[in-house]
Order: C-alpha cells, then sequence, then structure tokens
C-alpha cells in the first residue's frame, strides 16, 4: 500500500491551478503515514486505531474510522488527475477491507456493517446505522465516478437496511424518525442517523427513478426538522424515548442537511429546497467559521461538513466555503500536524497520541481541495 500512496503522489506533480496540485500531494502524503503508522500489515488492509499503539488497544479500529480512510481514498480517485491504476488499486483494496465488517444478519435480520472486526477478520460487535450510511454515501459517489455495478447495489442493500430502522411506535415522543444504533439500550434518534440516509435515498432516486426512495427521503427528512432543528436553522443532536433532547450542535449535523436539501432542489426543482440550504449553510457558518469553533469538532465531522458545503456551492458558485476549507487545511496542517511521523493530531486531544480517524479526515479535506469545482455535484 505504501507503494500505491508513492505513485499517487508522482502523479500529483501533473499541474493544477489553484494551489490544487499542493491539496493532491498533502492527501497522499497523508494516506502514506497513515498505511505505515496505522496499517495491520497483515493482508487484511485494515488500520489500527490509535498511534502509538497501545497493549489494550483492539487489533483493528472500528468500522467509522476505517471507513473515513476508505472515503479519503475514494476523494483522491475524484482529484483532478487522470484516471489512475495507482490509485484505483488503492480503492479496490479499501473496498476489500470494508467488506471484513459486513455481516449478513445483524439485529433486525437484514445484513450490514457491524462496528468491528475480530482478530479471525469476522465482523462482530453492534450494528449502528450512521456507520451504514456513510458506506452507503460513498458507494454512490464511487457509483457516479465509475459507474459500476457492485457501487449502486452495495447502496440499494444498506437503504433496505436502513429503511428498517424506522420507529414506528406512535406512543414514542416525536414519533417516528430512524434509529441510531442496533445496540441494546440505545434507542435514540439522531440527526445523523436520519439526514445521512435521506441524502442516499435522493442520491438512489436521482440513480435509478424509484420514487419509493425520494418518498423515504423526504420522511427521514421531515421528521428531522420537525424534531431536532431549531428555529434558526441548526439541528441538535438527537431525541431520546423520555423525549429528552440532547442540544449540542456538530458540525456534520449541520452539513448533511446542507446537502439533503441541495440534491431536494435538484431532485425537484423546488426553489425552497435550495432556500433553507443556504440559510442552514449561512447560520452555521456564522456559528462555526466566523465563531471560531471548528477546533471543538471532531475532524470527521468537519470533513463531512465541508463537502456538503461545496456540494451547496455547485449550484450557487462562489467561493466562500472552499476558502473557508482551505484555511482550515491549512491550520491543521501548521498547528497539528506532526513532521516527524506525518500524522494529524486532532485540536480536541490532549495526549500526544493520533487516531486513524483524524488521519482519514485530512485526506478526504485535501483530497477534495485538489478537486476541479466541476466536480463537486459528486460530494455528500
Amino acid at each position: 500500500m505504501l507503494a500505491l500512496a508513492a505513485m499517487i503522489a508522482v502523479a500529483a506533480d501533473r499541474p493544477a491551478p489553484n494551489g490544487r496540485n499542493e491539496a493532491i500531494h498533502r492527501a497522499a502524503r497523508t494516506l502514506a503515514a497513515t498505511e505505515q503508522q496505522f496499517g495491520a500489515a497483515d493482508g487484511t488492509g485494515l488500520y489500527r486505531d490509535v498511534y502509538p499503539h497501545g497493549r489494550r488497544e483492539a487489533h483493528y479500529s472500528d468500522e467509522w474510522p476505517f471507513s473515513q480512510v476508505h472515503a479519503g481514498v475514494l476523494d483522491l480517485a475524484g482529484a483532478s488527475l487522470p484516471r489512475s491504476p495507482a490509485i484505483e488499486a488503492a480503492l479496490d483494496k479499501h473496498d476489500e477491507a470494508q467488506g471484513r465488517y459486513w455481516s449478513d444478519h445483524s439485529a433486525d435480520g437484514h445484513g450490514g456493517f457491524l462496528s468491528r472486526v475480530t482478530s479471525s477478520n469476522g465482523a462482530s460487535g453492534d450494528l449502528y446505522y450512521d456507520d451504514n450510511a456513510w458506506v452507503g454515501l460513498a458507494a454512490m459517489q464511487r457509483w457516479l465516478v465509475f459507474h459500476d455495478t457492485a457501487s449502486i447495489d452495495r447502496a440499494r442493500r444498506i437503504f433496505e437496511l436502513l429503511r428498517s430502522a424506522w420507529d414506528d411506535d406512535p406512543g414514542h415522543p416525536s414519533p417516528g424518525g430512524l434509529f441510531w444504533t442496533q445496540a441494546p439500550g440505545n434507542r435514540d434518534r439522531n440527526t445523523v442517523s436520519n439526514m445521512p440516509v435521506a441524502e442516499l435515498g435522493v442520491r438512489l432516486f436521482q440513480a435509478t427513478g424509484d420514487r419509493a426512495y425520494l418518498t423515504d427521503a423526504l420522511r427521514f427528512y421531515a421528521w428531522t426538522n420537525c424534531a431536532l432543528q431549531r428555529p434558526d436553522g441548526l439541528y441538535l443532536d438527537h431525541l431520546d424515548l423520555h423525549g429528552k433532547i440532547d442540544g449540542r450542535i456538530f458540525t456534520y449535523n449541520q452539513g448533511v442537511p446542507v446537502g439533503v436539501n441541495v440534491l431536494l432542489y435538484k431532485a425537484t426543482g423546488e426553489g425552497r429546497y435550495l432556500a433553507e440550504a443556504r440559510r442552514i449553510a449561512d447560520v452555521s457558518y456564522a456559528y462555526f467559521i466566523r465563531g471560531g469553533r471548528l477546533d471543538s469538532q471532531s475532524v470527521a465531522f468537519n470533513a463531512i461538513y465541508f463537502k456538503n458545503l461545496l456540494l451547496l456551492e455547485s449550484v450557487i458558485g462562489g467561493s466562500r466555503f472552499h476558502d473557508a476549507m482551505r484555511d482550515y487545511s491549512q491550520h491543521m496542517w501548521r498547528r497539528y500536524r506532526d513532521p516527524t511521523t506525518g500524522l494529524f493530531r486532532s485540536p480536541r486531544d490532549r495526549e500526544r497520541v493520533f487516531h486513524v480517524i483524524d488521519q482519514g479526515a485530512m485526506i478526504q479535506i485535501d483530497a477534495v481541495l485538489g478537486w476541479d469545482p466541476a466536480k463537486y455535484p459528486l460530494l455528500y
């Protein structure tokens, strides 16, 4: 895998305007460092979670961190390069490794990606619906680039699982919504378990013309707006079965609704969706970017946030969100990258450790900064 990252870095030497080649170089260098410091080196294509490695650490990272490195490799494939055998081979290898988290049967009978891989390389742990939504959205992005049957088939199968998470008990507070996890004892319904699934549903409708996907997407979208959106446009985190709302404001919970509204505008032609995307983007920009709150957020949350803002920018034009994403990348490179290892630490971490999920997020951010803006409509 290190050879693949080196080949990608060589490919990035091709000139690109507005600093895009530098961004691609950064993404490729972070991928190489991630493989060197976190790679399991046992033929699985999987990663460890923390560097330096600890004796109590699980042998492999959980699915959510792995999926974010996988998404970073996918974003490198979308960068402004000619089709590269190196990056396509890296993407295939990550696709194969992603499958190690798959189980044909979960707690509700549907197949899905579980949270862990055992030392014998079998899927284990609980199933989180949002984890599966990210893989489904990445599969749709891959399909939009390569138009391969396997990717859209994966997205369809994941959506069937996610549909099954709908809360159909009319006695619950704010009836409806998609649950966050199958883990025993947690019956929260989250912005992040509903809006990414709505985004996936609209993508599948656009790809297949099947209106059932759009119908479901609108149902998940409407529930989240009713149960978890503040009057100013910002989204709260989750609602439990006692009716208690977790009022924390996270970047990805704002970014994904922006993307959903953009896709609904494209799918229906109704201007109210674009107006809502603008409203959420503006208020979240003021809260997180002008308000100086990005460092309080997970780097992975910020990557998802920015990519959805660029999806909006693909429709409305301008460079405000791209410029903020570029500034964040430069801030992270200057302040939170260790030049010895080539790894990033989260601004929120007080310990001198590095997490694989933060590397995946920075690969995404820098890879997408290397994209031709004409490709922003592929983002989620």
